[in-house]
């Protein structure tokens, strides 16, 4: 453990569970939004758990105070709906143990890198996870959830004109906003291979929903479209696509711009993101493709 947070997390396995004994505390590397805790607790009576520790960082507080309060909420309804998503354990606003408020969550066997080599089940299990997600529909019940943004940000002074920024912001803005035809759902805001394990059943979990928000499906569709894209190809893109459009009945008439909007998120950044020089090539040759595809698409 780092020092000086031995008494937190041994004050923290207590609040859990009264009469709990920490094992051990290991901070896990590549959270990017949220600083990540694995715990090992002896509970009373029973064998050792394993524990996830969740720390929003700074970013996502400040956009919503209260993220761990609504990620743990959030979890308790999916779950219920049959997501496959980590089990919500506790949590503590106190900020008396830590400077922020955390959410503890149970710790689920498996990895990104676990996902099955056959991309006929790969693409299946994926889209149907995915259609299961937006099967929740818009209800009080996801009243606590931001609204899904209908613009895509101030256009910076300098275009990242590599990735065809000034297009892809052309073609969006002059057909914004645009006349919405399906139905508002429940979007986890980040579905991608990197936030699915998988283990030796299949998918275990979908995991960071810190960004979840209620808004047309196609935008979640795009986003995983284009990262699929990126780690595997056209083709598995486009049997992805096509299974998922199967189980659904969207209307993919506005998919080419939500298309667009995805391609818009990685415009001015990717050369931040640390890849090595051959995979950020590749990232940058598909997502040139995708782009040109969805702008054709406007033009027919």
């Amino acid at each position: 453990m780092t020092t000086g947070d031995e008494p937190a997390f041994l004050e923290l396995v207590q609040r859990i569970e009264p009469g709990s004994t920490l094992r051990q505390a290991r901070h896990l590397t590549g959270g990017v939004s949220a600083q990540i805790t694995a715990l090992e607790v002896d509970l009373p009576g029973e064998q050792a758990v394993k524990l996830i520790v969740r720390r929003h960082g700074a970013v996502d507080r400040a956009a919503n105070p209260r993220v761990a309060r609504d990620e743990f909420r959030l979890l308790e309804i999916v779950r219920t709906h049959g997501i496959v998503a980590p089990k919500p354990v506790f949590l503590d606003e106190s900020c008396d143990l830590f400077a922020e408020p955390l959410l503890v969550i149970e710790f689920v066997e498996g990895d990104t890198a676990s996902a099955p080599l056959d991309p006929v089940q790969y693409v299946s299990r994926v889209a149907a996870e995915l259609a299961r997600i937006h099967s929740v529909q818009d209800s009080p019940l996801l009243s606590f959830l931001p609204r899904q943004g209908r613009g895509f940000g101030t256009r910076p002074d300098v275009l990242d004109e590599a990735m065809q920024e000034g297009r892809i912001r052309d073609a969006l803005e002059s057909a914004w906003p645009l006349r919405q035809t399906n139905q508002d759902v429940l979007l986890h805001g980040d579905y991608w291979p990197g936030n699915l394990l998988w283990n030796d059943d299949g998918l275990a979990a979908v995991i960071d929903w810190e960004d979840a928000r209620v808004g047309d499906p196609l935008s979640d569709l795009g986003n995983t479209r284009m990262e699929i894209l990126f780690v595997d190809g056209v083709e598995t893109m486009e049997a992805f696509t096509a299974h998922y459009h199967s189980l659904t009945d969207i209307d993919l008439v506005n998919l080419p711009y939500w298309d667009l909007a995805a391609a818009l998120r990685p415009c001015g950044r990717l050369a931040g993101w640390e890849l090595e020089p051959d995979v950020e090539a590749r990232m940058r040759e598909r997502h040139s493709w995708f782009a040109e595809r969805a702008l054709a698409a406007l033009t027919r």
